[in-house]
């Protein structure tokens, strides 16, 4: 299940970084290393600062999204530090652990960490089902990336080992690729109906994302919506056949 996990770092600006993420890691039995459009490249400083981890930096994949390295997840959780405008399901790193070993006996699972001095933006945060936050010390809550991932590893690895059997979900949940899917249909749409502008989608798309990724619609509720929304859709070209006026 531990192989399921994937430690997603985007922008990372240090190669030193890496190479303590990566020993984070492997202390905690995750293997799984994606770096997203790294500004740095694994080298020297990395290798030595995994301390015996060269395996995850070897084995890594890398990506020029976060939407091509979650693609194939069913879960998606970013590690956020900042008060966002809106609000969005949150976990604390224990109930994020639970979580990651259920889903992830099922499929890939993503926990997503942002650039040292800036984090994720929130575009990047809207793509996660959940965020995920460590509650530091107000005084003092300077947690560098690879306590973050160390800190995140761990919980991970003490559900792991409270599990004494494999979880079998009813539940079938989508892939982020096929919910991008729906997201997209739901916005053409919207379109066709013109309850948003095409140039404008703003503020309406980015509560609709948090509407949905708060339900999380099962694969089957998925497919429903789509159907519904090419209902509507056909149901507008039909009408603007039979009345042509309605294309203005």
């Amino acid at each position: 299940m531990l192989d399921n996990v994937r430690i997603i770092l985007i922008g990372t600006s240090h190669p030193g970084n890496i190479g303590s993420a990566a020993r984070a890691m492997k202390t905690m039995g995750l293997s799984n290393l994606v770096l997203v459009a790294p500004e740095c490249e694994v080298d020297g400083k990395s290798i030595a600062l995994s301390a015996g981890a060269s395996d995850v930096l070897k084995n890594h994949q890398r990506f020029a999204t976060l939407e091509e390295a979650i693609a194939d997840c069913g879960l998606v959780i970013g590690a956020s530090a900042r008060p966002r405008t809106l609000d969005w399901p949150m976990l604390d790193p224990r109930e994020m652990g639970e979580k990651a070993v259920i889903e992830g006996a099922k499929y890939p699972v993503a926990i997503v960490f942002g650039r040292e001095n800036s984090g994720l933006t929130n575009d990047e945060l809207h793509k996660c089902h959940f965020h995920v936050f460590i509650p530091a010390n107000p005084e003092y809550s300077s947690l560098n990336l690879a306590m973050a991932v160390q800190t995140l590893s761990y919980e991970i690895r003490m559900s792991f080992l409270a599990s004494h059997a494999k979880v079998e979900l009813e539940e079938e949940y989508p892939l982020s690729e096929e919910l991008e899917g729906m997201f997209n249909h739901l916005q053409e749409t919207l379109e066709d109906t013109r309850f948003i502008v095409p140039a404008h989608p703003g503020l309406v798309m980015t509560k609709l994302r948090r509407f949905f990724n708060r339900a999380r619609p099962e694969v089957v509720e998925l497919r429903m919506w789509r159907g519904v929304f090419s209902s509507i859709q056909k149901s507008l070209i039909s009408a603007r056949k039979e009345d042509p006026s309605q294309e203005k």
